[in-house]
């Protein structure tokens, strides 16, 4: 699993590998050739075995890099594109780099970096500090080899609630979860899988990784745009893509999707109802999933039927992944009862990097504890309530916020809902909802979720906004959530 890519291309050297922007086509034999020149590049700088951050937005360059670094046995650090210069030091810093890629749009983020990293370009630049890798002669360099266990990648976690953690994967944490997903989706030769997600997320590296072991395509758009992914969805042929929730409402609103999709692979955020409803009336092969990067990506996935059936599921455990939810007591809970989500299986990931405790603190011998709360319902299927930090104590009474949300976004008004638990001097806390859509009134909300909702599980506190404030890898910001609303909130 090393370098999948050079097996790939002695078992299928002529297959199309990769389809850049523009519809530029790569062989798996034409890529090997790229990804060999560049690893020789990185080799001549000193770049080998080491920890080689990666600073691109998702693009063919991107994936020569991602074989590259396995080639030469280095650990790939793929950076958020999104954050500043000071949110980068730390990143940086953490992971122990050795060097850092970049390119033409990230070569200022680059430069202002304030830890000393030596930093290379796969575009020209004028920065005279940093190096452009087409400019070094490649040199001689032996392939590297390294055993299941040893560290591949290294992603930062979303850091909702406190700083980002280097999550360590392995060469077998990627190579189970691509076989896992296969399994589920029902990958074949012929797949091509469109990729509109950032790299420094699982969901956008996943693609990459798992064509070269499946020999599928992956094609690779460029920035994401509505209307340009539906017609290279069309023009493409392409048979998957994996998505977000706001990203398959805005392909929704922007036209029809391919007649030639098997598959939308939907996760990184909960799925409303509502728009796997859309999904059913308008033929969309949804499958909702559950997943995280401590898990190399899905946990569960549901099949379009499932998902119809039984709208909100996220399906079942994915081949080899053992899932339980346990109480307070650290014992599983009885079939339909809320608990906290604990994963064990191949995908699971090594520890956090530099931060035992931390490593610690997240395993029991049950497994790893997500931090998620769910339940099982009596056909096996997962259902995703929330955080278990997130759960809102009202009056001795738990309420799990993505319940609140769900129901709330079920109103046709309503587009999208962040909820959270707020300081009351009464009850402990009050349920808080800053929603966004076409409404504005307060008291039409509460009536809605009155006849959907238990008393106590009301929102309390209203507040409406264009969109829910988010962090840099797109999940909820909780705490500006909370701000707005003790500051707007009715």
């Amino acid at each position: 699993m090393t370098d999948v890519l050079a097996r790939r291309v002695q078992a299928s050297p002529d297959a199309t590998a990769l389809v850049g922007v523009g519809g530029a086509e790569w062989t798996y034999r034409e890529l090997d050739e790229h990804v060999e020149r560049v690893a020789g590049r990185l080799a001549a700088l000193g770049i080998a075995g080491e920890h080689l951050g990666c600073l691109l937005e998702t693009r063919p360059a991107t994936a020569v890099l991602v074989h590259a670094a396995a080639r030469l046995g280095c650990v790939l650090v793929p950076l958020n594109t999104r954050l500043t210069p000071t949110e980068l030091d730390s990143h940086v810093e953490r992971a122990e780099l050795a060097a850092l890629v970049c390119g033409a749009d990230t070569a200022d983020t680059a430069v202002e970096l304030s830890v000393d990293v030596p930093t290379a370009s796969v575009d020209d630049t004028e920065h005279t500090e940093i190096t452009v890798l087409d400019s070094v002669s490649p040199a001689e360099f032996a392939p590297a080899s390294r055993d299941a266990d040893d560290p591949a990648v290294m992603l930062a976690t979303s850091g909702t609630t406190g700083e980002p953690k280097l999550v360590v994967l392995t060469t077998e944490n990627l190579r189970s979860s691509a076989v896992a997903s296969a399994f589920r989706l029902g990958i074949t030769p012929d797949d091509r899988w469109l990729d509109p997600l950032a790299v420094y997320h699982m969901g956008g590296l996943a693609p990459i990784v798992r064509s070269a072991l499946y020999g599928t395509t992956v094609v690779i758009p460029g920035e994401f745009d509505a209307r340009a992914t539906l017609n290279a969805l069309e023009r493409f042929d392409c048979t998957g893509i994996s998505l977000v929730p706001t990203m398959l409402r805005r392909l929704l609103a922007a036209g029809s999707l391919a007649d030639s999709l098997r598959f939308v692979l939907l996760g990184g955020a909960p799925a409303s109802e509502e728009l796997i409803e859309r999904c059913e009336k308008r033929g969309v092969p949804v499958h909702p999933t559950y997943g995280m990067t401590e898990t190399a990506s899905q946990v569960a996935t549901a099949r379009p039927g499932e998902a119809f059936a039984h709208t909100g599921t996220v399906g079942r455990p994915l081949l080899d992944t053992d899932l339980s939810v346990l109480g307070g007591d650290g014992k599983s809970v009885d079939i339909g009862e809320t608990g906290e989500l604990v994963v064990s299986g191949p995908t699971v990931f090594a520890g956090y990097y530099g931060d035992p405790d931390a490593t610690a603190r997240a395993f029991s011998e049950r497994g790893f504890h997500t931090g998620d709360v769910g339940h099982r319902d009596a056909g096996g299927r997962l259902w995703v309530t929330g955080r278990r930090d997130e759960m809102i104590s009202t009056g001795g009474e738990l309420v799990a916020p993505g319940e609140i949300a769900r129901v709330l976004r079920s109103h046709p008004a309503i587009d999208d809902a962040g909820v959270v638990g707020l300081p009351d001097p009464d009850w402990g806390e009050r349920v808080g909802a800053l929603v966004v859509g076409d409404v504005t009134d307060a008291e039409t909300v509460r009536n809605y979720c009155r006849e959907r909702l238990a008393g106590f599980k009301l929102p309390r506190t209203i507040a409406f906004a264009d969109e829910l404030p988010r962090t840099a890898s797109g999940t909820v910001a909780r705490r500006v959530v909370r701000e707005r609303l003790l500051d707007n909130g009715d």
